[in-house]
């Protein structure tokens, strides 16, 4: 077989290659590709953190969590201010018109929390067909009204602060307002990527917003106020989340702005009314001596990460590795293409969708993945099928790889030991482009997400059979998100992580797990590992510049189709050690750890 060269192409075209299955495929959206790991050098602790710690993807958002835990606040205390000043700073990644998933331990036990965004009463499974019956374009399906799901984000950390919440709701909000009211200085990150995304000039509310009047977008440095944000924050803090934001004037103002879209969507204020988060069981199992835990479905985040790293150590060599060679490589991009088989195949909401064999966590059985592994070879497999973990009948069609790319992740532990990780996101970049006043008239307002473009635009397959991640009325859309806790023998909290990246977060996460726990780093070094990923298509992508031509000749040799891409993760990780927590701040964002 002859080696194929690496391709040197722009990020956004590499990873729709990689993405691209052979058959109905999507096209994908522009990434989050602003802020590369050598533009900044990493923020992490100077010392560790003996009484608490944050780490989130803003400066500005991380010091309001530790104002929180320095007020003796918890760690949802926390999660709630990163969160409301993450909505201003970093609106192309999160949002309070978002979801997120969030794992949460009160140093007895972990608990899950799903505020995945929902689709509408009215939707169909053909909510993004055209008329001829074939999906729309990517693109056109997020630039649009049907892309919007129900936020939940809020509503999750509403009822997580009524259950582990120690400060009052309404201080949780107050560095956010005072931002917004204030003004902050737009960050290089916003600014580049707003700049980036024309979209947004043609918006009445976010244009103004985000570009002056000679049309340029608002350059790194400038002071940016958000009346609007101030107000609805306002109402929230004052009136609670379901009154505030789910009915009133803020519901009444996304329903309008979702229904008078000129391509309109399906949102109800009903829709948002009705929308409740889901408080799950988290899945959680041993891995190289610690207890890994994470989400389960609707997200597909922990069970392809565990998936990936159980197939590595049925691998004798891989699981001897200490580092990024060649041989562990190909070991792992084979590995990852059997756990993103399954992915396609199997996973979708619960609520929809049985788990093989009635348990999800059957995808992670010590004899499934050992019979998964014997078909890693000496050289690269075409892409995978999916196993058969269960006795369920084969009724579904795997889904085509999708774009997933606006997302951010906070990791907090409290004086008390407890801890929060939590992954949210709006989906793309500045979601579908649209921005809520909420019902204000003032200047400036939140983003809306465009989430549920994370269903399967085609709801069958090639095959004709229904995709069990398609459009369903009240369905939660598949997602990649990996919130992380990891635990010792003896039961104790030794790591909170997580990374945004679309279906990328998946390896981000393994990456990091790998490098921290199997190979002994520090959680900064272990941050700072090169980026690389296999999404069970054509292309093996590895972070641009971070491998060098042997490795790389290597891969090739062994059937390896290489790309190289500006893999921007946004690893937030803290680590016990013993003179407390370390953390680490992706250098690829303008992250930052801060605790005492």
């Amino acid at each position: 077989m002859s080696a194929f060269p690496v391709r040197r192409l722009p990020a956004a075209l590499l990873l729709a290659a990689a993405l691209a299955p052979p058959a109905r495929a999507q096209p994908l959206e522009q990434p989050e590709a602003a802020t590369t790991r050598a533009s900044r050098p990493a923020a992490g602790l100077a010392a560790p953190a003996r009484r608490f710690a944050v780490t989130a993807a803003n400066p500005l958002a991380a010091e309001a969590g530790v104002a929180m835990l320095r007020a003796g606040g918890s760690a949802f205390d926390a999660a709630v201010a990163v969160q409301a000043v993450l909505g201003l700073v970093e609106p192309q990644s999160s949002g309070i018109a978002g979801g997120a998933f969030l794992l949460h331990w009160d140093g007895r036990q972990v608990s899950a929390w799903d505020g995945r965004e929902t689709a509408p009463a009215a939707a169909t499974p053909g909510l993004f067909l055209r008329p001829d019956g074939r999906p729309l374009a990517m693109r056109d399906a997020v630039l649009s009204g049907l892309s919007v799901g129900a936020p939940g984000v809020l509503a999750m950390l509403a009822e997580g602060h009524r259950a582990h919440g120690r400060l009052a709701w309404a201080r949780l909000f107050e560095p956010a307002i005072r931002l917004a009211e204030r003004g902050f200085a737009v960050s290089p990150r916003l600014a580049e990527l707003a700049a980036g995304e024309p979209a947004l000039r043609g918006d009445p509310q976010a244009g103004p917003y985000f570009f002056g009047a000679d049309g340029q977008a608002r350059p790194a440095g400038t002071v940016l106020k958000n009346p609007a944000y101030a107000a609805v924050l306002r109402g929230i803090a004052r009136r609670g989340a379901a009154a505030g934001f789910y009915a009133g004037p803020v519901a009444a103002d996304i329903v309008r702005r979702v229904q008078g879209h000129a391509r309109p969507g399906l949102l109800s204020t009903a829709d948002l009314a009705a929308y409740r988060p889901v408080r799950r069981p988290p899945l959680c199992n041993d891995w190289r001596g610690y207890r890994v835990c994470g989400v389960g479905p609707p997200t597909s985040g922990h069970l392809t990460v565990m998936q990936i790293l159980g197939l590595l150590d049925a691998q004798p060599r891989a699981r001897a590795a200490t580092g990024l060679t060649a041989d562990w490589l190909h070991a792992y991009a084979e590995a990852a293409k059997l756990a993103f088989a399954d992915r396609a195949q199997f996973i979708a909401d619960p609520a929809f969708v049985a788990a093989p064999g009635g348990d999800w966590l059957q995808l992670l059985a010590p004899a499934y993945l050992a019979a998964r592994a014997a078909s890693i070879g000496e050289r690269a497999m075409a892409p995978a099928a999916a196993g058969d973990p269960g006795a369920l009948p084969r009724a579904l069609a795997p889904q085509a790889e999708q774009p997933e790319h606006g997302t951010s992740h906070v990791s907090i532990v409290d004086a008390r030991g407890h801890a929060v990780a939590m992954t949210t996101s709006v989906e793309s970049a500045f979601g579908n482009r649209v921005m809520s006043d909420g019902g204000t008239g003032l200047a400036g307002g939140f983003m809306l997400n465009n989430q549920l473009t994370d269903f399967s635009l085609d709801p069958v397959g090639a095959d004709g059979r229904p995709v069990a991640n398609r459009v369903e009325p009240g369905k939660r859309p598949r997602s990649s998100m990996a919130p992380t806790l990891v635990f010792d023998r003896a039961g104790r909290l030794v790591m909170v992580a997580g990374s945004p990246g679309g279906p990328v977060i998946i390896h981000y996460v393994a990456k990091v797990l790998t490098g921290a726990l199997a190979w002994g780093l520090g959680a900064q070094q272990a941050v700072d590992l090169p980026n690389f990923g296999h999404f069970n298509t054509g292309t093996l992508i590895v972070e641009r510049g971070a491998l060098g031509e042997p490795q790389l000749a290597a891969l090739r040799g062994r059937g390896h189709r290489v790309g190289e891409a500006d893999l921007t993760s946004g690893l937030q990780v803290l680590l016990r050690g013993p003179a407390g927590w370390t953390g680490g701040a992706d250098p690829r964002r303008e992250g930052v750890v801060s605790g005492e």
